[in-house]
């Protein structure tokens, strides 16, 4: 049997949102093909990351992360600027990459992709400061308006409904300074997104925009303040209805984003700090394991 990976190390957020047998499953898929994997357990945000740079440092074949968004985005920050690939299993409540990439929502599928597909892609990766992203930043939502490690525990994707409700009875307004590529736009706006995927956890951003995750560029939306456009954006956050936001968008390589009043930022789930900041593109930086 022709194994793509003969040693891997798998790196698993047990606060991640499913209640599966991990351990349990991987050896059962991991035996029947021979693989031989290591694991490591994250405690605090840093770990995977920290995991991630000392598996390729040992000469791992492959760096698998188990996990929802924010603890691939941390094996992403441990693999880059290696030619050690990533994989990822499913744990989490929204698992955006695994729809982008069509890879199994299912652990045991995934496992099954890990030990049998020689397909790789390489995809783009989007940097802010000293730190990478696979999916998006945005801007505008307050830690108060968040879905809980609690409420995503107990409610699962229902948990996101609720902290979008938050946002759209009280949504944010701001004037958006951006300078793209060199050139220079202010818009007023509630919500500002830079995409390097376009993925919601299975649900579609809120236009007909083809979002490429390997085209080696950032697409810029920002979600007008008219009522439309917050219904609209409320029937995509709740994946209900067609209705279709009043969408400004551009894209760029480099993206500069200024905000009166400043504004709180997100990457990939994580927060980010406030506005101003400077995102770019990495064209196809990074490769995953794919069907």
């Amino acid at each position: 049997m022709d194994i793509p990976y003969q040693r891997i190390h798998v790196i698993i957020n047990p606060a991640a949102g499913q209640d599966e047998p991990i351990l349990n499953t991987l050896n059962r898929v991991f035996h029947k093909y021979g693989v031989g994997w290591e694991v490591s357990i994250t405690h605090r945000f840093g770990d995977a990351t920290r995991f991630a740079k000392q598996a390729v440092a040992d000469g791992v074949d492959l760096v698998v992360g188990y996990g929802g968004d924010g603890t691939q985005l941390e094996v992403l920050n441990g693999v880059m600027g290696s030619d050690t690939p990533m994989a990822i299993l499913p744990g989490g409540t929204g698992n955006a990459m695994t729809f982008e990439l069509n890879i199994p929502h299912k652990l045991e599928q995934a496992a099954e992709l890990v030990c049998q597909s020689h397909n790789l892609r390489s995809i783009d990766v989007a940097q802010i400061g000293d730190k990478y992203f696979m999916l998006r930043l945005y801007t505008g939502v307050e830690e108060s308006d968040r879905a809980s490690r609690e409420m995503k525990d107990h409610y699962g994707l229902l948990a996101y409904a609720a902290d979008s409700l938050n946002v759209i009875k009280n949504p944010p307004h701001a004037r958006f300074q951006l300078t793209i590529d060199g050139q220079e736009i202010e818009e007023e706006g509630f919500i500002c997104f830079i995409l390097n995927a376009g993925s919601f956890g299975g649900i579609a951003v809120p236009t007909n925009i083809d979002i490429d995750v390997s085209d080696g560029l950032l697409d810029v939306l920002i979600i007008n303040n008219d009522l439309q456009s917050i219904r609209a954006a409320a029937s995509f956050m709740l994946n209900a209805g067609t209705a279709k936001a009043n969408v400004l968008h551009w894209q760029g390589r480099e993206v500069s984003v200024n905000a009166d009043p400043v504004q709180p930022v997100w990457v990939d789930g994580e927060s980010y700090g406030g506005t101003p900041f400077t995102a770019k593109a990495i064209h196809k930086a990074v490769r995953v394991v794919v069907p």
